[in-house]
């Protein structure tokens, strides 16, 4: 693949046939399908180096799915095919990818406006700018910490962080600790943190995969017929997809590693929600409050788009799309949002189709 037409000028404005913003899974599988098309273009990130997003999670995140469905197109992962591997193993993988394929990233580079103008698509990031014909957005949803507004009224002392701080228990302080929010990464935070800390969950029982994924039927036979569901059943294609694809976009994902009777038995004491702050401290929708030293608010995110100087956003603020293709916009794609076309869009076992479609559109479009 060749870069192409590059056009640069004294204010530092560089052009390409098409930008990818992302140097994610979604970001590299869409760089992977367009080497194969032709045309010039160039991956955006962030971060100081690809698999960052991976690196910068707690140090004992494993992933939910097993080895033999981590690859990404053209590149299978380099471990055992049952094997569940780190967060750090695969931000290696994909900063091997991403050197396997050659692919163009431009590290560091952190986008800041997405606008348009008569020429095309207009892409900001501090003093750089980048013109493109095609931009794709690849990352998900959401990208902002959502804390409560609250977080600033409790006592200084209490050393508090979002789960996207969190790394290990060595940055907590002796006594107590909060988990707030009942999702994956409380579940799993909470499991690591309540071994020397006693340990408090505040949030709605989430639901959960009623089986242990770590088990030979489960790595072998059971996720993949997850898989094989959250893949082709559940799309926007399907009436069983189209129904409930609402209410994966609404609510959080089901329990993967973790079960309810594991916080039981791990003495983590399941308390009601977090409804703001008396005395410094966190102050229950019973009344109660809670003497703890620590808060960790696991709370989720919120869309990240607010860059995105374009009327592409419904009410709520997601992209308005049909696959990817953002109609409105044309040259516009979206890839790595939460069910864009099936339940496993958002996944690293789901991306690389999303990614080659929108692949496919660009070359078709006549925007090369």
């Amino acid at each position: 693949m060749s870069e192409g037409r590059i056009e640069t000028t004294g204010e530092d404005v560089a052009r390409f046939e098409t930008v990818i913003i992302g140097g994610g899974q979604a970001g590299l599988a869409v760089g992977h399908y367009l080497r194969d098309r032709g045309g010039s273009f160039v991956i955006l990130e962030a971060n100081g180096h690809v698999g960052d997003s991976w690196r910068n999670r707690w140090d004992s995140l494993l992933l939910f799915t097993p080895a033999r469905i981590n690859g990404l197109p053209g590149m299978r992962f380099p471990a055992p095919g049952g094997e569940f591997v780190g967060k750090d193993a695969m931000a290696d993988f994909l900063e091997t990818y991403a050197e396997r394929f050659r692919l163009p990233v431009r590290a560091g580079v952190r986008v800041d406006r997405l606008s348009r103008d008569q020429n095309g698509f207009v892409v900001s990031a501090g003093d750089q700018r980048f013109e493109a014909e095609n931009v794709v957005v690849a990352m998900a949803n959401y990208q902002d910490a959502q804390p409560p507004v609250f977080v600033g009224e409790l006592d200084p002392g209490i050393v508090q962080m979002h789960s996207f701080e969190y790394r290990n228990p060595s940055q907590l302080q002796d006594g107590g600790v909060l988990i707030v929010g009942a999702g994956n990464s409380g579940a799993d935070i909470g499991i690591e943190v309540s071994r020397d800390h006693r340990t408090w969950m505040a949030g709605k029982e989430s639901a959960h995969i009623p089986f242990r994924i770590e088990t030979a039927i489960a790595r072998f036979v059971l996720l993949r017929i997850v898989r094989f569901v959250g893949q082709h059943v559940l799309t926007v294609r399907t009436p069983m997809g189209r129904k409930l694809r609402p209410k994966f976009l609404a609510s959080a994902a089901p329990l993967v590693r973790v079960k309810p009777k594991d916080l039981v038995a791990a003495g983590i004491e399941r308390v009601g929600r977090v409804e703001g702050v008396k005395d410094g401290l966190p102050q229950l929708d019973d009344g109660r409050t809670l003497d703890v030293s620590n808060v960790i608010w696991c709370t989720g995110f919120r869309p990240g788009f607010s860059w995105i100087d374009l009327p592409v956003f419904d009410e709520r603020g997601d992209p308005e799309h049909e696959r990817g293709v953002v109609g409105s916009q044309p040259g516009l794609y979206f890839v790595g949002l939460k069910f864009l076309y099936a339940a496993t869009s958002d996944t690293i076992t789901g991306v690389g189709r999303d990614a080659k479609r929108v692949a496919n559109h660009i070359a078709g479009n006549g925007q090369r």
